[in-house]
């Protein structure tokens, strides 16, 4: 087991479909890394002493602002965005000049922390564990799996990690920013307030190959007092989907000394019905024992159910009918037979695993850019958001959505919402577990960023926005994450968020 707090190295860029990162350098790569300086999103980029008062240059202030209007209609990109000069910063929209660098303003978080892994992970998940649910004290802990994705021909180098983050504490304030009356509402004290050096200790399991996407499955025990077993799914760039029983490695953090045998590193099963290798794979919510989605780049979906006997069955009967490649597919969190899958095909399709034909029930036209990913709301059952290569990320509603007599025929409904503010590819989107308006979205842009569907302007805020019309009133905050990949909301620390990419984020905003 390794322990060790964070140092300033970042780990290699994991990509997405079979691409991988470059060689990085292993023996910089073992600690936690600080996270790196970047300016405030918001924060203007010019001096105070640039900044001309009204009034104080002797014109009258309509003269003076409507020079200001022409220079700043004059100072956009191609793209129509600020080029970088005087106005309103946009991240993934205004352009850095050489040298210059983003920091984070310490006042928008309440946690934020850095911590790197050997080699890079494209795709983690966390895990529900037993300090309780509703956690707002600090210092915060956190449990995660995650797959690496190693550019090594080293055996062993990919693996599959069980992580603890700890010692996470509250992000300090300036003096002029000090919330002690915040805090004493809640009850902390001075030990808690403090911002710490956070600790990333791991339990390793080799793999013969990279992992694409990882998903957790926790069953609970029938004593109240032990542990829930914690079950893995991996989907490799070998085509295979590994399933291993991590239980073993989480009750080592806790208890010293322990020792892992060579077969508890196995997998309990090994998933072979795939010719090509996949991104799509999900635990059903519903169904206790453990029953499992995966899909793969040839359109091929597979469903494997654990027995009572704690083996697994894959019925190999594949569910078909996608042109492209299958990136995503999730059960319905409220019907335990259904489920939907997301393509390359510009399409969503919503399934029914008691179908003898193996054909989607309905099918949906919402891109014409691969659909990358997926998330239905738990909160909100007939939601679904969705994202997409061209940057456009949207929210679904599936009372809209009607089967077809024609199996073949493609519906292309309207939205409830759709932003197109991001200008990379969507790479992740999430609902908030308990709040059906908050949504977060990791993109191509180097961004994670807030959203709250709820938010309209009147007609007094739209005046108030002149010169940020390209940022929609919904988007509630932006994080700067180098090649960001994957986003989770933690299902136990209100408003906690974790993001994977070139190193792991964990922050909390106050706005959320």
């Amino acid at each position: 087991m390794s322990k060790r707090t964070a140092d300033e190295e970042d780990g290699g860029v994991a990509l997405k479909d079979g691409d991988r990162p470059m060689d990085i350098d292993t023996d910089n790569n073992n600690a936690a890394a600080e996270m790196g300086e970047f300016e405030d999103e918001f924060e203007d980029e010019f001096s105070d002493d640039e900044i001309i008062e009204a009034g104080v240059d002797g014109r009258p202030d309509a003269e003076r602002e409507a020079e200001e209007r022409e220079a700043a209609a004059m100072d956009v990109d191609a793209s129509g965005a600020p080029a970088g000069g005087p106005g309103t910063f946009i991240v993934g929209r205004t352009r850095l000049e050489p040298g210059q660098v983003l920091a984070p303003d310490p006042s928008a978080y309440d946690m934020l922390h850095s911590l790197s892994t050997p080699w890079p992970c494209l795709s983690f998940d966390l895990l529900r564990d037993q300090q309780g649910d509703n956690r707002t004290s600090y210092p915060a802990t956190m449990y995660t799996v995650a797959g690496t994705q190693a550019q090594s021909d080293k055996a062993g180098d990919n693996q599959l990690m069980v992580l603890k983050f700890s010692s996470l504490g509250k992000m300090q304030k300036n003096d002029g920013d000090s919330d002690s009356d915040d805090d004493a509402e809640d009850g902390g004290d001075d030990s808690e307030n403090v911002d710490s050096d956070p600790i990333l200790e791991s339990r390793t399991l080799p793999l013969a190959s990279t992992t694409n996407r990882i998903r957790a499955h926790q069953i609970a025990s029938t004593d109240p007092t032990r542990p829930p077993t914690t079950l893995t799914a991996s989907m490799t760039e070998a085509a295979h989907v590994l399933i291993h029983d991590v239980t073993p490695h989480l009750a080592a953090f806790d208890t010293p000394g322990t020792v892992i045998t060579p077969q508890q590193n196995k997998p309990v099963c090994t998933i072979r019905a795939h010719k090509s290798e996949g991104y799509a794979l999900d635990w059903s919510p519903l169904h206790a024992a453990g029953r499992l989605l995966t899909g793969d780049n040839d359109g091929r979906m597979f469903v494997t159910t654990r027995t009572d006997g704690g083996g697994f069955v894959t019925d190999t009967r594949p569910f078909v009918g996608h042109t492209g490649s299958v990136e995503e597919i999730q059960w319905s969190p409220s019907e335990a037979s259904v489920f939907a899958s997301a393509s390359s095909d510009g399409t969503i399709r919503i399934w029914d695993v008691r179908s003898k034909s193996r054909q989607a029930a309905i099918t949906v036209q919402v891109s014409t850019t691969d659909v990358n990913v997926m998330s239905w709301s738990r909160q909100t059952t007939h939601l679904l958001a969705s994202g997409a290569d061209d940057g456009v990320w949207g929210v679904w509603d599936l009372r809209s959505w009607k089967p077809s007599a024609a199996q073949a025929a493609i519906q292309k409904p309207t939205p409830v919402a759709a932003f197109n503010y991001h200008k990379e590819q969507i790479t992740s989107v999430e609902w908030h577990p308990t709040d059906d308006s908050i949504v977060a979205v990791a993109a191509g842009d180097n961004t994670v960023t807030l959203w709250d569907l709820a938010v309209e302007l009147d007609d007094e805020e739209s005046r108030n926005t002149a010169g940020v019309e390209d940022v929609p009133p919904q988007l509630l905050f932006v994080h700067y994450h180098a090649n960001v990949k994957e986003v989770h909301w933690h299902p136990q620390i209100p408003g906690a968020l974790v993001a994977t990419g070139d190193e792991f984020s964990i922050f909390k905003t106050i706005s959320v």
